[in-house]
């Protein structure tokens, strides 16, 4: 069997180094597309690490106001719940507490982000509640 082919058929034009020669209306495609779809790919990025960061932040509060609902709920003070509170909820986490006769209710929020974003107004918050022991 033989095998002819064609002249022409199938052949790229070439440049006089040997490189393919692309049409002149998709010159720059790859550049075009690049610039559309980086921003687009860097969006999404920044979206899910702001999600990443509210969920943490959210689990830190709640974890926080466990601590100090558990710290008011064994007889302990304001400065010691204060203190589990700053532990496990980081040193900017704010503390509420509102007492009844047989329970405990603390509410702690901290910001989203910290460091230079510590002043942003999107906090993160977590209740719990206990009952104080006798």
């Amino acid at each position: 069997m033989s095998r002819h082919r064609r002249s022409g058929a199938g052949k790229a034009a070439r440049d006089p180094r040997g490189r393919r020669r692309r049409a002149d209306g998709q010159r720059g495609a790859v550049t075009a597309e690049l610039a559309v779809g980086l921003p687009v790919v860097v969006l999404l990025l920044v979206a899910v690490l702001s999600l990443a960061a509210a969920s943490t932040a959210q689990m830190r509060a709640l974890d926080a106001a466990r601590a100090g609902a558990r710290a008011y709920a064994i007889g302990e003070d304001d400065a010691a719940a204060q203190q589990a509170v700053a532990q496990v909820g980081g040193a900017d986490a704010a503390l509420t507490v509102t007492r009844d006769e047989a329970w405990v209710r603390v509410t702690v929020t901290r910001p989203v982000v910290g460091g230079w974003f510590a002043g942003a107004p999107v906090r993160a918050s977590g209740d719990a509640t206990a009952w104080v022991e006798p």
